[in-house]
């Protein structure tokens, strides 16, 4: 009777990705994921070809991660643009390494931010078609304004230099809506 297989590509990626949660993409390698798992690294590149297909596998866990949060996320907030900008600020505060990986760190994305935010439940459009039926002339460039403020707001957060609650950045995303919408 053959031996089970302990070692599955599921407990691989599950480790990677966890560890890169913990200690930042930068810091998986095969050694470090075969003490996680509890092996040699001979089962990870029998389930992988190389070091590179394991990272993409571990990127496209952290977009779907973070599209799901970004999904699961309340809607509290009335304006456009300001759920998820809270969900999107939440995220750098509440996962600082994955937030690195996705949307600071160029040489690891298969994916613009624009795609990764979007997602495939159509999360800008979402809120770009809400800004229209609220009035807004030119929801598309309110985007563009608002993502500055919000991608910035997230930087901040991550760098732990952002403090305010969520009610309080909830409070913030709106009144920048409307000074954005009266200029």
């Amino acid at each position: 009777m053959a031996r089970k297989e302990s070692v599955t590509i599921d407990r691989i990626l599950d480790a990677s990705f966890t560890m890169t949660r913990e200690e930042g993409f930068r810091n998986i390698t095969a050694r470090k994921v075969a003490a996680k798992v509890g092996c040699s690294t001979q089962p990870i590149f029998r389930v992988y070809k190389n070091m590179e297909e394991l990272w993409d596998a571990v990127y496209d866990k952290a977009v779907q991660y973070f599209q799901d949060y970004i999904s699961l996320f309340p809607r509290t907030g009335k304006r456009p643009f300001s759920n998820l900008g809270l969900a999107y600020i939440a995220f750098a505060k509440e996962e600082k390494q994955l937030f690195e990986l996705l949307f600071l760190s160029f040489e690891n994305s298969k994916k613009s931010m624009y795609e990764i935010l979007n997602g495939d439940n159509d999360n800008v459009m979402f809120e770009i078609a809400l800004a229209r039926g609220q009035g807004c002339i030119n929801p598309e460039e309110m985007f563009d304004k608002m993502w500055i403020f919000i991608h910035g707001a997230a930087c901040l957060a991550l760098t732990d230099n952002f403090q305010l609650s969520g009610v309080e950045t909830l409070a913030m995303l709106e009144k920048t809506y409307d000074s954005f919408a009266n200029a």
